[in-house]
């Protein structure tokens, strides 16, 4: 099944859709910045072509941009 992804755009609201939810039963989970952090660095990993070579350098100037 599919997730659906919520931002609100503050505390208030995002109490509001978790009571909502909970009263619709509807099962949910709030992830921390770090948890969101991690799982857009495994879908970034998952993506990643890995055939290809990349210099040190090269990954340098990346991590300085």
């Amino acid at each position: 099944m599919s997730s659906i992804l919520i931002h609100p755009k503050d505390e208030k609201e995002a109490q509001f859709i978790q009571e909502l939810l909970a009263k619709l039963k509807v099962r949910s989970q709030t992830l921390t910045e770090e948890e969101k952090e991690d799982l857009g660095l495994a879908y970034m990993i998952k993506e990643a072509n890995l055939d290809e070579q990349v210099s040190r350098e090269e990954i340098a100037k990346k991590l300085k941009s």
